[in-house]
């Protein structure tokens, strides 16, 4: 059998991430986002702990700072993510919400054809105000906040790496993310923590959307070039649209596609433009 390729590993792992947000919007019935989300967290940290078992011996007051800051920042956004697809449509969550890595990749580079991207990506949020079926303002804002949130993952998750080997200081924050939301969320949770059926929706969620994808994409970005990693990452939203409309019947309007194309479109050419910058000779 045919390995699927560093490019299949990373399709592969935007579909895990989208089925298992989807697999917890279905059980919001059963459970608030906020119940979701930890349990999500709490079974990713589990997983990344026995697998990983970071070494706090040696470790500095900044070591322990950095990992700190990611763990509140990594709790932070899956909260705010799971707060904004309980409102609007998953895909436009997710298109919103990468509008954080976009600004990201947008404040590194200062070359004139980034105004095109700003502004496609600009056009794709104003649609959505044109076709406000499903999409509500708290909606949007806390998928926002994501996408700040995003934004800041991404600084942190660079300085975690600089510090921490491996998976390790993602391990160490999940820990630390899921423990902070804990002290709020298991007390509002109270007896939904009994159900077995969301407990088991929740532990699924945390695979597929956590472990498995960070797995899938360790492995890729040992082969894969940069800029078609981030060329990929930029079907999150399409991945979560699908996701929505087969598993969670969520039918998204004309603008509200063409608001997810512009998004997708301005990340990948944000994406490939970072890749020749790179490469370019000084």
């Amino acid at each position: 059998m045919r390995s699927p390729g560093p490019v299949g590993l990373v399709l592969a792992g935007i579909v895990s991430v989208q089925v298992g947000a989807a697999l917890s919007k279905g059980a919001f019935d059963e459970a608030t986002p906020t119940t979701m989300v930890w349990v999500r967290l709490a079974t990713a940290a589990l997983v990344l702990l026995a697998f990983v078992r970071p070494r706090f011996a040696g470790r500095t007051r900044h070591d322990l700072l950095v990992a700190l800051a990611f763990g509140a920042v990594l709790a932070l956004m899956n909260w705010a993510f799971y707060q904004a697809f309980a409102r609007i449509p998953l895909g436009l969550a997710v298109a919103i919400e990468l509008l954080g890595p976009l600004s990201v990749a947008l404040a590194t580079g200062r070359r004139r054809s980034d105004a095109l991207w700003v502004l496609l990506a600009g056009a794709g949020v104003a649609l959505l105000g044109f076709e406000r079926s499903g999409v509500t303002l708290a909606g949007v804002l806390f998928a926002l906040l994501a996408a700040g949130c995003w934004a800041a993952y991404i600084l942190l998750s660079a300085a975690t790496g600089r510090v921490w080997p491996g998976l390790s200081g993602l391990a160490v924050a999940s820990l630390v993310g899921a423990v902070g939301l804990g002290f709020y969320a298991v007390p509002a949770a109270g007896g939904d923590l009994l159900d077995t059926s969301v407990l088991v929706t929740g532990a699924v969620a945390g695979l597929l959307s956590s472990v498995v994808p960070y797995s899938l994409e360790l492995i890729a970005l040992r082969t894969i070039p940069t800029h078609v990693f981030g060329t990929l990452m930029s079907l999150e939203p399409a991945a979560g649209a699908m996701a929505g409309l087969l598993l969670l019947g969520e039918e998204l309007g004309l603008g509200q596609y063409a608001a997810v194309a512009c998004i997708v479109l301005a990340s990948a050419g944000v994406a490939r433009r970072a890749t020749r910058v790179a490469v370019a000779p000084d």
